[in-house]
């Protein structure tokens, strides 16, 4: 290189420092911070989202994300190597500890799946195994919590059966003294889903008297009573108690109850309707009040329907379509309990297995299995009604959502 070349390259490099010293002036250093400073969690109302999935036993399987809930916009924070497919979670009421199903069919060498229970970093988040057990049946797919009964319940898909496991005082399972119950016998109509039982779900009532699964194959509701001292057994020893017997063929998934105890909801996947139901919470017991379909009329493809969730203040019930791609709005008559609906809103994405109302419910997060995502949606507390709120994140197939308070 020649002297005058070398002059010449300080010339350029002195005036590119020149730019880049205006671009650095006091004025940009303050709009800077001030944009910094509007996106801090500090100041937004958040929420913490846990993300369990589908994944491989090496894999990050339960994501954990903030949610702002004024937006709907979700950040990543971290994710957990929790085993294979930690499908659904439940949190105990003083977000201490998290439980999740691993859906699997094999377990330790045993027709299996498997149920983890982890403690929650309270500054973080993050999440430690504190044990892990075999679920009694294969590909668990449920689980609930009955805290004043310190139970945990599980439902096994393909082994037809639930099995109840006591909480102990550090939140891990005690492994001692398992409920099991055998498969629910019978079937139904749809030879290729129902050649058996399939527990789907499995909750408690609202008074902690009784225990509910919903069963796909047998198109039933079963009671169980809890019991402090055993977890959950049934009214009958090892018998078989029908709190109600659906519609042949429904396929029922998920239950709900409503906030004020007197009504409950089921989904039904066969036939993706929504039957709402009047509780007696005496004999613990369902009536049938009206069943609705949660398809817009002039649908005429393929649908299983997936999760039921009603509104806080027990206005509105949400439905998710997988097919139709859709989140079906109802409104709930408050003294009758019937549906009426209101919309049917495009979930932006393949297959809406879970969705969650943030505990402001100023937003919904709708988990998009098939395409892979998470999608976010503004709610009209007046209406119940859904818009986009314009935010998406990708998630390897996500399953079911459990929203907690900021870390």
């Amino acid at each position: 290189m020649t002297h005058k070349q070398r002059s010449y390259g300080k010339v350029v490099l002195a005036v590119i420092a020149l730019l880049l010293a205006s671009c650095n002036s006091p004025q940009s250093e303050q709009k800077a911070d001030k944009t910094a400073e509007v996106q801090s969690d500090d100041d937004i109302d958040t929420s913490m989202v846990y993300v369990g999935t589908y994944a491989k036993p090496e894999q990050e399987s339960i994501w954990l994300y903030r949610l702002n809930t004024a937006t709907g916009e979700l950040r990543r924070v971290l994710g957990v190597r929790a085993g294979e497919n930690p499908s659904y979670l439940a949190l105990d009421k003083d977000q201490r500890f998290l439980y999740a199903v691993n859906e699997t069919g094999n377990y330790q060498g045993e027709k299996n799946g498997a149920v983890s229970a982890f403690a929650i970093d309270q500054k973080t988040g993050d999440l430690k195994l504190l044990n892990k057990v075999p679920s009694y049946g294969m590909a668990p797919c449920h689980i609930s919590l009955d805290e004043p009964n310190k139970t945990i319940m599980v439902a096994n898909y393909t082994g037809g059966n639930i099995v109840a496991f006591p909480i102990q005082e550090n939140g891990t399972i005690g492994e001692e003294l398992p409920i099991i119950h055998p498969p629910n016998t019978g079937s139904g109509p749809n030879k290729e889903r129902q050649e058996a039982g399939h527990a789907h779900y499995i909750g408690p009532s609202p008074d902690g008297r009784f225990a509910f699964s919903v069963d796909l194959g047998t198109d039933e509701i079963l009671r169980y009573k809890l019991n402090s001292e055993r977890a959950a057994v049934t009214t009958e020893t090892y018998g078989k108690s029908i709190a109600f017997a659906g519609k042949p063929g429904a396929g029922p998934r998920h239950m709900i109850f409503h906030p004020d105890g007197r009504f409950a909801y089921v989904i039904n996947e066969l036939n993706s309707t929504m039957t709402a139901l009047a509780y007696d919470s005496e004999k613990g017991e369902f009536a049938e009040l009206q069943t609705i379909s949660t398809l817009s009329a002039d649908y005429k493809g393929d649908n299983s329907c997936a999760a039921v969730k009603v509104s806080a203040d027990g206005k509105y019930l949400y439905g998710s379509n997988r097919g139709h791609n859709s989140i079906v709005v109802y409104a709930i008559d408050g003294g009758t309990g019937k549906l009426t609906l209101v919309q049917h809103q495009a979930t932006g994405g393949d297959w809406p297995r879970d969705f969650t109302l943030d505990l402001t419910g100023n937003v919904m997060l709708v988990a998009n299995e098939r395409s892979n995502s998470i999608v976010s949606f503004k709610v009209d507390k007046a209406s119940g009604r859904l818009t986009p709120a314009g935010y998406e994140v990708k998630v390897q197939k996500p399953v079911c959502l459990q929203v907690v308070p900021a870390f």
